[in-house]
């Protein structure tokens, strides 16, 4: 008769994806867990935002994941909820890797969400190093390695300090720099912050994956000191930022061509928010019917232009479209950018008509972690 193993159950693996807004931090997360799906291996994600109705997570489930959503604040100030999401996951499908992605507005992760995790709940998981990730071209004008427009001083601020405590920097869409650009990058990260590692990939160019991935799934994050944070420059630079969640339904008589008409609508609202720095701009839309397929759209910056990710097949008659807005701008700017844009898109897509349903706008509030561990675990 064989004696029962004593040997203790296997620890989940945490992984957290930070970076600032706009940094492709969603799609990061959707190939992280295609490649570790691929692998047998069981996947929950947790998504986090200041408010409700997200983008990322209608994205996430599209693809057959497992997603639990914290809304209403990032995941320093939201620890218990973190927790709990993980439990839920945890009961219905068992997962041996979670991948949280936090807010883009948020900072200070490793104080008071890695440590606590850590000193707390360290039976339960294997924390992997921390990983911020950078959109190059923002990069490239933060530090002043090319030109292009900023966010004011307190908002780099939080920029900054999400760089500071990387374990992981990884430079990501790196197929849209030429070589010279990228290794101009990379030595300018590496100067500013030598003790991280940086990465550079690409999920479109599938460049740079595998050895980004190896470290998250084989490592566990080191222990140092953590990074002072000046917690009233920290509030003052999110409370710049204008935030928008809105839902919307589009109906039509005849099919319409949901590529043409997701950019026209972005570019509708970008062009109304001329002169102010847009962070990221991103919208699914969702037919009403069909097998859950998704059309998503993206603008990372002001001077950019409007990028699908995800494009429908078919023609669309009605569906719901969830956008998420963030941008250097009062929140009521935003509102009135979309309901605009709303009220004339049977301008730019003749025939189509929009119903806002949901609308919530607002300015973060001062972040008060549940947590914060100073000293290294």
């Amino acid at each position: 008769m064989s004696q029962p193993s004593s040997s203790p159950p296997a620890k989940a693996r945490y992984i957290m994806l930070g970076g600032f807004l706009g940094a492709g931090k969603t799609t990061a997360v959707a190939a992280l867990a295609q490649h570790l799906s691929a692998q047998g291996l069981r996947i929950g994600l947790i998504t986090n935002d200041q408010g409700s109705e997200l983008v990322d997570t209608a994205m996430l489930r599209a693809k057959g994941f497992a997603t639990e959503e914290i809304p209403g604040g990032c995941f320093c100030c939201r620890f218990n909820s973190l927790v709990d999401a993980a439990a839920k996951l945890t009961k219905a499908s068992l997962p041996d890797v979670f991948i949280a992605e936090p807010v883009g507005s948020c900072t200070d992760l490793v104080a008071t969400v890695t440590y606590p995790l850590r000193r707390m709940y360290g039976d339960s998981f294997a924390v992997a190093p921390l990983s911020v990730l950078v959109d190059p071209v923002r990069a490239e004008g933060v530090f002043g390695v090319a030109g292009g427009r900023k966010f004011s001083d307190k908002v780099l601020y939080i920029y900054r300090k999400q760089l500071e405590e990387a374990d992981l920097i990884v430079i990501t869409k790196s197929d849209t720099l030429d070589a010279d650009r990228l290794a101009c990058l990379r030595a300018r990260l590496q100067q500013e912050y030598p003790h991280a590692e940086i990465f550079a990939v690409s999920v479109r160019a599938d460049r740079g994956l595998a050895e980004w991935f190896a470290r998250l799934t084989g490592d566990v994050q080191a222990t140092r000191a953590t990074m002072d944070v000046d917690y009233e420059m920290y509030a003052e630079g999110e409370a710049l930022l204008g935030w928008l969640n809105a839902t919307v339904q589009l109906t039509a008589e005849r099919g319409f061509d949901s590529d043409a008409v997701l950019k026209a609508f972005a570019s509708d609202i970008q062009a109304r928010l001329a002169g102010f720095e847009i962070a990221h701009l991103k919208m699914t839309l969702s037919p009403a019917t069909g097998l859950g397929d998704i059309a998503v759209i993206n603008l990372v910056r002001s001077d950019f232009v409007p990028e699908l990710s995800l494009r429908l097949d078919e023609p669309v008659t009605s569906g719901q479209l969830i956008i998420n807005l963030r941008a250097e701008a009062d929140p009521e700017m935003l509102r009135d950018a979309v309901r605009a844009a709303v009220e004339s898109l049977a301008d730019s897509a003749p025939g189509v008509v929009g119903k806002l349903e949901h609308l919530e706008h607002f300015r973060p509030g001062k972040p008060e972690p549940t947590h914060r561990d100073v000293a290294a675990v």
